[in-house]
C-alpha cells in the first residue's frame, strides 16, 4: 500500500547511535579558524613534548633550572630543590620556576573541550571502530562528564594526583562550561600543589641528590641517544600496528 512503511527500510534508514559517534573529526561539519588553531596547538604540544624528551638527560646536570622552566620535568624540580638547599637560589623561586613549563599547554585542552564538547574526549581516547572499543570509550566519556559536573574544580586542582591523564580532566573542565579564568586559577593551584612537594623533596635530600644528577650528567650523551632510540622504536611499533 502507498502509505505503508516497510519496517526493513525504516531500520536501514535509521542511523545507529554508535555510527553517529564514529566521527573522523571533532567538529560537526567544516573546520573553522578556531578548530584549525586548536588542532595546530595540539600538534605543537605533541612536537614540543617529543623534542624535550632527549633534552632531559642533556640539561639536567648543567641547566636544571632552565629545564624546569621549559618542561616542568619532575626530575628537574627535585634537582632545583636540591640546589636551593645548597643556597644557589631561593626556595620560592625554585617552586615558581616549575609552574610555566608544567601548565604551558593545559589551556589548549580546556579550549578543545569548550569548543568540541565530548568529541574532544573521543579524539583523545582514540577512534577504534570496533563495537567493544566504542562501548568502552562511551562509558569513559560518560564517567568523565559526570566527574566534571560534580567535582570539576576539585578535579582540576588534584589533576596530577588522580589515576587518569590530566589532559582528559582539562578537556572535561572545558566541556563542563568552566570559564577560562577559573580554570587557569585552579590549574595554577594544582600545579603548585604538585611542584611544591617535588621541590621540597629535593630540598630535603640536598647534596646527595645533586651528586646523583651530576652522575647522570656524566652519561648524558649516552642517555640522550638511548632516549632517541626508544622514541624511534615506539613510533615504528605504532606504525606497524596501524598497518596491520
Amino acid at each position: 500500500m502507498g502509505g505503508t512503511l516497510d519496517p526493513m527500510t525504516l531500520a536501514t534508514d535509521t542511523p545507529e547511535p554508535q555510527t553517529r559517534r564514529q566521527v573522523l573529526t571533532p567538529w560537526a561539519e567544516g573546520a573553522g579558524r578556531v578548530d584549525t588553531t586548536i588542532v595546530l596547538l595540539i600538534c605543537l604540544y605533541a612536537a614540543y613534548s617529543l623534542t624535550l624528551w632527549p633534552l632531559v638527560p642533556a640539561l639536567i646536570g648543567s641547566h636544571p633550572l632552565l629545564l624546569e622552566m621549559v618542561s616542568g620535568s619532575t626530575l628537574a624540580e627535585v634537582t632545583v630543590g636540591a640546589h636551593s638547599r645548597l643556597g644557589e637560589l631561593p626556595l620560592w623561586w625554585a617552586v615558581a620556576a616549575g609552574v610555566p613549563g608544567s601548565m604551558m599547554f593545559d589551556w589548549v585542552f580546556w579550549w578543545a573541550g569548550r569548543r568540541w564538547g565530548d568529541r574532544a574526549l573521543h579524539l583523545i581516547l582514540g577512534r577504534d571502530p570496533s563495537p567493544r572499543a566504542v562501548a568502552r570509550r562511551e562509558a569513559r566519556v560518560a564517567r568523565l562528564e559526570r566527574m566534571a559536573e560534580r567535582f570539576g574544580p576539585a578535579a582540576v586542582v588534584l589533576a596530577y594526583y588522580l589515576p587518569l591523564p590530566s589532559l582528559l580532566i582539562y578537556v572535561a573542565a572545558g566541556l563542563s562550561g568552566m570559564r577560562l579564568r577559573t580554570f587557569l586559577a585552579l590549574d595554577v593551584a594544582g600545579t603548585l600543589l604538585w611542584v611544591g612537594p617535588m621541590v621540597g623533596l629535593g630540598y630535603a635530600v640536598g647534596k646527595p641528590a645533586v651528586d646523583v644528577v651530576h652522575q647522570i650528567d656524566h652519561y648524558s650523551t649516552l642517555l640522550t641517544i638511548v632516549v632517541v632510540l626508544v622514541v624511534i622504536g615506539v613510533q615504528a611499533r605504532s606504525r606497524r600496528r596501524a598497518i596491520r
